[in-house]
């Protein structure tokens, strides 16, 4: 899951997901429930937004008419049909149920809708909020500048696909896949595995090296892709192959002299409660030192 799909109220995920061309936040109708009632399970928020449904039908709200179904990542990994609504559907909803988060919760979902009209606006703001976050988070400035230039070569590759007739989410997916299993041997998937993350972005969880031969990969596939005028999903995929390959063989290069693996297994997720009791128990054979 990206960070943009993702925003956080008061330790509450609320999955999230925007519709440029209408320009409207759309966000899971369960999530905003579990701030509501105040309830951490899932499934217990989902049964109560099932009877509330029930409850506003009988009653002709067209707040629950107005709601759509997407596609949205669950905590398994898996992609399943969600309830949504859009800010101004949302705000109807709170009203519907007794609760004293409603009046905080308008204000945020009132502050998410402006933040993306001033990113709109300025798209450094949300540059340097993406900065701001990853310091947070302990990344270094040069990982982060490196982020962020990788971040700008996807986002032109991505704008020549949308160009040339690539405008799925599937085929946008298969093709980073394509590109991502040439240079480094390995599926997106599998990539999150040795990593052992799951709904996290994986490029924030990338060495410097992983994010610089990603981005070789991704400037390569681009650059062939329009010297070509390739178009579709088979031409790009073809130019995807190449650019990936050209990236592979620089990272076979670099590895011989190095010894060193370009892929690896560090990530930046905190640690667990299990590395942090190993971490403080005391050495045993130092104390006899």
């Amino acid at each position: 899951m990206t960070d943009k799909s993702l925003a956080v109220f008061e330790n509450y995920k609320i999955r999230r997901h925007y519709d440029e061309k209408a320009e409207i936040w759309y966000f899971s109708v369960v999530d905003i429930l579990q701030v509501l009632i105040r309830q951490p399970d899932y499934q217990t928020a989902r049964k109560y937004w099932n009877k509330l449904k029930e409850r506003l039908k009988k009653e002709g709200s067209e707040s629950v008419t107005n709601c759509h179904q997407l596609k949205m990542e669950a905590a398994d990994g898996k992609k399943y049909l969600t309830d949504v609504a859009d800010p101004e559907t949302l705000l109807r909803l709170i009203q519907s149920v007794p609760s004293p988060k409603a009046e905080p919760i308008k204000l945020w979902l009132a502050k998410v809708g402006y933040e993306r009209l001033q990113d709109m606006s300025d798209p450094a703001r949300s540059l340097d909020r993406a900065r701001e976050y990853w310091q947070q988070h302990g990344r270094s400035q040069k990982w982060i500048q490196q982020r962020m230039m990788g971040q700008e070569t996807r986002n032109k590759l991505t704008d020549y696909w949308k160009d040339h007739e690539i405008t799925q989410e599937e085929e946008y997916a298969i093709l980073t896949n394509i590109i991502h299993q040439e240079w480094s041997g390995v599926s997106v998937k599998k990539h999150k595995d040795i990593k052992g993350i799951k709904t996290q972005n994986l490029r924030d969880h990338m060495s410097e090296a992983e994010l610089i031969f990603t981005a070789l990969a991704e400037l390569s596939t681009r650059q062939i892709a329009e010297s070509v005028d390739a178009t579709g999903m088979i031409d790009n995929a073809d130019a995807g192959k190449k650019g990936g390959n050209i990236a592979k063989k620089a990272r076979l290069e670099l590895e011989s002299k190095t010894g060193k693996s370009v892929i690896t297994s560090e990530n930046y997720l905190p640690p667990t409660k299990k590395q942090r009791q190993i971490k403080q128990k005391p050495d045993k054979n130092e104390d006899k030192k």
